[in-house]
């Protein structure tokens, strides 16, 4: 499988023309890959002598975005000082590859890991207004409906005050909604109203959920993908 970009792909990455637009300069004949007329369809990648009209278009690397459904046991970091196993034990080694935000050691669920600094940006920026959606069982068993009212109405954390997007009822627990992720957060809220958390699963952020991977499962997200990500969540 060719896994080079298609080229108006790679014209529209450095910013000379969007997309459609650099349909047009490809079938007007505007284009060359090595020397030869593109047409539409074509690929490139780096080594290749991509010009548009005599001009050379610097081919970078492309970025590259994987969704982990990160087990337990695994910390959320490049390395570990003290040897644990991180979630880049997980992933194909690519340069620049890092964790998007964390997840705790014994914390499960969708993690994203990228080459792309803008996107980390775009999803750690308290701006973009980004939802976390965590799947959580707790001792001792279902949370009571005006438990979950207080996480909605908002708790009183050691760091200061704290309040779910939503909270609702699910088998053995609940789901939180949050739009913040301070350390712990989902676990010491829950505390402050009687629940300790036994298994926490982070199943959604923003538009893009964790589907059906399996714990250490992981794959390459494709354009679609990242522009689900990037879709700030509605506000409430």
């Amino acid at each position: 499988m060719d896994e080079r970009p298609r080229l108006q792909k790679l014209i529209s990455r450095a910013g000379i023309a969007s997309r459609r637009k650099a349909e047009v300069l490809i079938a007007a004949g505007r284009v060359t890959i090595d020397g030869r007329v593109a047409r539409l369809g074509d690929r490139a990648g780096p080594g290749e002598d991509v010009r548009i009209d005599g001009r050379p278009l610097a081919v970078r690397e492309p970025h590259v975005t994987y969704l982990l459904n990160k087990p337990a046991g695994y910390v959320t970091t490049a390395s570990d000082e003290r040897g644990r196993p991180t979630v880049m034990q997980l992933v194909p080694a690519r340069p620049g590859l890092h964790p998007v935000g964390r997840l705790d050691m014994d914390s499960e669920g969708l993690l994203v890991l990228t080459t792309d600094g803008d996107l980390t940006l775009t999803l750690t920026h308290p701006r973009f207004e980004h939802e976390k959606e965590y799947r959580v069982h707790t001792l001792p068993g279902l949370v009571a409906d005006h438990d979950l009212a207080s996480l909605e109405r908002g708790v009183v954390l050691e760091d200061g005050p704290a309040a779910a997007v939503s909270a609702r009822r699910a088998p053995g627990g609940a789901v939180v909604v949050l739009r913040e992720g301070r350390k712990r957060q989902v676990r010491r809220m829950l505390a402050s109203v009687g629940y300790e958390v036994e298994r926490l699963v982070r199943t959604r952020v923003g538009a893009l959920e964790l589907g059906p991977l399996a714990p250490g499962e992981f794959r390459r997200l494709e354009d679609e993908d990242l522009d689900r990500l990037r879709t700030p969540s509605p506000l409430v």
